[in-house]
């Protein structure tokens, strides 16, 4: 079998699983977090957890890049997007973390690291070894253009609304608080809507399938999360604002 046969089977495999992910995920609560259960077995602390899962993203495109024989200014800008946020994700994001006392599922964590070394490998393998259209002309494509922009956009949401989770917890407030202000006044989870916007612009700037795939499991992981999200606020908090949506402002 060639790589490129087996490559399409694990992009095959990967839409199909995604969808299958997003159904569990609307009836079973991802154990972490502040849905966090010692039900799943053994446990890492929490900012080792994200390390762990988020760094293999970073070093499996980077041999991905290195590795592949395209190369080139379209190429190169592809491979720093995808760094900019990942090693935000795994090595500042994780320490900017208040619960020091909060653990992870050593369980999730490992499916973090599988999620992460095929999403990386099947975006960063078709980029660098087996697409043909990125040439210099690309940077003028509408789709490039408009792609990194919504990247952009969704990149400063995230980190925004990350931002503002983090500062609810200064000093000795280490608990869970109503964030507000932003978009937090409009809905639950602004930094998982950012996410989905993040790797829908990158699926428009590669117009890939294995980009597609990203956007699609991004959806499919965070949508169900930010329901269980704004119901966890409303049920621990009676005072929560009834007007905000759970992920989309005024629609859902």
């Amino acid at each position: 079998m060639t790589e490129e046969l087996f490559y399409e089977y694990i992009l095959a495999g990967w839409l199909v699983t995604a969808g299958a992910v997003f159904i569990l995920l609307l009836f079973v609560k991802a154990p972490y977090g502040r849905h966090f259960s010692n039900r799943w077995g053994p446990t890492i602390d929490n900012r080792l957890g994200w390390l762990l899962m988020e760094a293999v993203s970073v070093l499996v495109f980077t041999v991905c890049f290195f590795t592949g024989p395209n190369s080139g200014i379209v190429f190169t800008i592809f491979f720093l997007t995808w760094q900019v946020h990942y090693i935000h994700r795994a090595f500042i994001y994780p320490f900017s973390l208040k619960n020091n006392y909060l653990r992870m599922p050593l369980a999730v964590t490992g499916m973090g690291i599988i999620f992460n070394t095929v999403n990386s490998y099947l975006n960063g393998r078709y980029l660098f070894n087996f697409s043909t259209v990125y040439d210099i002309d690309w940077l003028s494509e509408p789709r490039f253009i408009i792609g990194l922009s919504l990247f952009g956009a969704g990149f400063a949401i995230n980190r925004l609304a990350d931002s503002a989770l983090v500062k609810l917890r200064n000093g000795d407030n280490t608990g869970y608080h109503i964030p507000r202000g932003g978009l937090f006044s409009l809905v639950s989870c602004p930094n998982y809507l950012g996410e989905i916007i993040i790797w829908t612009g990158w699926a428009v700037a590669t117009w890939s399938l294995p980009g597609l795939a990203f956007a699609v499991w991004t959806a499919a992981n965070l949508a169900p999360r930010a329901i269980a999200h704004h119901r966890w606020y409303r049920k621990t908090f009676p005072e929560y604002p009834l007007e905000r949506k759970a992920l989309i402002p005024y629609i859902w």
